[in-house]
């Protein structure tokens, strides 16, 4: 049952010699050794096959039942031997191939490739193999399909990576559940079955609870252990024809395909029970755990798939910002619907500024309270309207920081403030940056690439930061003002008294200067209880050698008491407003050093 491996084209049975065109000249060299042919073929898991249609006559090389791994070869000597080792389930099969092709060969023959399985023990087995057929068949003189030679090859493993990536693209590999795109695909039809029976649905979307302090209590594996349970116990509460499936990385989706708003809150509730009932065992231990959970009625509160998924995130973030209620529904607001469309409309301004280079800043000066000279400008935001005009852009900053666009204005900020330093080397300034940028080493790297090796712009250069921002994350801070410490500027608290921090941080995050919020300063000549507050501020403000600002500062009697309690510097419309242009006759003295401090030089 030998192929002819050593014939010079498919239709010649003949053996040709190979030649040798060497300096030694032609010399004929034998056919390949057929032990050598097999030797090659197994090692490249291929076997080679002659079939003859109108006799049904298969030969195959000497291979082919270590290939294919069918123990009597004798029993696919012929076509319809070989075809009853083929898997039912096949979509197609090699007679059809061949014999049922529309192609017409023109003499070279008409090339075919394709794949399916076969049972090597048979198709009552199991076990079958997926194989590789590729090769040639050739006409006969009555133009049907005479003569067809090829290679078969197993190809489980290409097959089987195929089979990994099309489950890894429906499938969650830690909970077993679909992942979010086949979520979505099961919602959509579930929706629209709705659509045409006239019911109602829901999507839920259950999150777990402080997934980080898991993370950082246990280890990432004990939390992939608690995700995997919850998915477990959440599963066990659905009813047939509802689906579940990983949203993110703490987050279930749920599709409750026929249910009330009564049925969605009772389901909402079992599912949340599930969870906090009993404390999930892990390879570290017992681990308690709980979930909240947002849900959208579904056609009534959301009209697409877009609007059901994200109306339920919307209700899961409020569900998990009240502690006391831990499934919410989505309820259409149009308070909120308002805010977003203002947001959308700040971004663009926010984006077309930057672009445009129409976000620019005014200086407004502090004073120093003794002399009442200009001492310090701080640097305020300003957005150039159409019309030329310049306005304040403080209303912003909120929406800047909520959609994280402040980044980029305070890189602006800086960008500005740092050339005006260069250019006036008379001029001190302070700026403001917010929380997020207090965290960023782009900004810390920027700052450190505009100063150079300009320590006199570092040591005229003022960093605010707000007193909530400080105290959220008093180690991250500390290491802010470090770094801005380190290469020679100065940091300020600003709206001090407006949060909670206490002395003994501010000692600990080593700043050089409050800025007494503005709140205090507004009725200070007429409120004894803000003068009592303002005079305790100064006074341990100068225990702890910082140095004081004043802000609001609106009239002449506020300012005497403020130079009276020993306040440092004044800053507010009595003194000037913001101006475009930092004054020509500003200050020349330089920012006076926290005492005891060294400065960079």
């Amino acid at each position: 049952m030998t192929a002819k491996l050593d014939s010079a084209t498919p239709g010649d049975d003949t053996s040709v010699p190979i030649r040798d065109d060497s300096s030694l000249g032609e010399k004929p060299i034998g056919p390949l050794d057929p032990g050598t042919v097999n030797s090659a073929l197994i090692s490249a898991g291929e076997v080679v096959y002659e079939w003859h249609p109108k006799s049904d006559h298969m030969s195959w090389s000497g291979n082919v039942s270590d290939v294919l791994k069918i123990g009597d070869a004798s029993q696919i000597v012929s076509g319809r031997g070989f075809a009853a080792f083929l898997d039912p389930s096949n979509k197609t099969s090699p007679y059809d191939v061949v014999m049922e092709s529309r192609q017409t060969d023109t003499g070279d023959g008409v090339p075919f490739h394709m794949e399916y399985r076969i049972k090597p023990d048979g198709r009552r087995s199991d076990r079958s193999i997926w194989i590789e057929d590729r090769g040639t068949w050739y006409c006969g003189p009555d133009g049907r399909p005479d003569r067809v030679v090829g290679i078969v090859r197993r190809n489980d493993e290409r097959h089987e990576r195929e089979k990994q990536l099309e489950y890894l693209s429906r499938f969650d590999p830690l909970t077993g559940h679909v992942n979010r795109a086949r979520l979505e695909e099961l919602l959509t039809i579930a929706k629209a079955n709705q659509e045409r029976k006239n019911t109602s649905g829901a999507f839920l979307l259950a999150a777990i609870d402080n997934l980080a302090l898991i993370n950082e209590a246990y280890g990432f594996d004990v939390a992939d252990e608690v995700i995997a349970s919850v998915g477990q116990r959440l599963s066990g509460f659905l009813r047939g024809g509802d689906s579940i499936g990983r949203y993110a990385g703490n987050k279930f989706g749920l599709v409750l395909c026929t249910c009330t708003e009564q049925e969605m809150y009772a389901a909402a509730e079992r599912l949340i029970e599930s969870v906090r009932s009993t404390v999930i065992g892990t390879s570290s231990g017992a681990v308690a755990a709980t979930v909240s959970v947002g849900g959208v009625d579904i056609p009534r509160s959301a009209r697409t798939v877009t609007e059901a998924m994200t109306r339920a995130e919307e209700a899961l973030d409020q569900a998990k910002n009240q502690h006391n209620q831990p499934f919410v529904v989505y309820q259409h607001s149009q308070k909120k619907e308002s805010v977003r469309k203002r947001n959308v409309l700040y971004a663009d301004e926010i984006i077309s500024g930057l672009n445009d280079r129409r976000l620019d800043i005014a200086y407004q000066p502090i004073v120093d309270a003794g002399s009442k000279k200009p001492t310090i400008f701080e640097c305020l935001l300003r957005v150039r309207r159409s019309d030329g005009s310049m306005v304040s852009a403080g209303y912003l900053i909120p929406v800047a920081e909520k959609i994280g666009l402040v980044r980029l204005i305070d890189h602006r900020v800086l960008e500005l403030a740092t050339s005006v330093l260069e250019e006036r080397k008379d001029v001190a300034l302070s700026l403001n940056v917010s929380g997020l940028t207090a965290s960023d080493p782009v900004w810390i790297a920027n700052l450190k690439s505009f100063i150079g090796s300009r320590p006199d712009i570092a040591e005229r250069l003022i960093v605010e930061i707000t007193e909530t921002v400080a105290i959220q994350d008093i180690e991250e801070s500390t290491r802010f003002v470090s770094s801005l410490r380190d290469m020679g500027c100065r940091i300020a608290i600003d709206d001090f008294g407006a949060g909670y921090t206490s002395f003994r941080n501010l000692k600990t995050l080593n700043v050089d200067m409050v800025k007494i919020d503005g709140s205090f300063i507004d009725t200070l000549a007429h409120n004894s209880d803000d003068q009592f507050f303002v005079r305790t501020l100064i006074d341990l403000a100068k225990n702890c050698n910082l140095q004081t600002v004043a802000e609001w500062v609106e009239d002449e009697q506020s300012a005497a008491l403020l130079r009276e309690w020993g306040v440092d510097y004044l800053q507010g419309f009595l003194f000037g407003a913001a101006r475009m242009e930092v004054p020509c006759d500003a200050a020349a003295s330089p920012v006076p050093q926290k005492p005891g401090t060294r400065s960079v030089a």
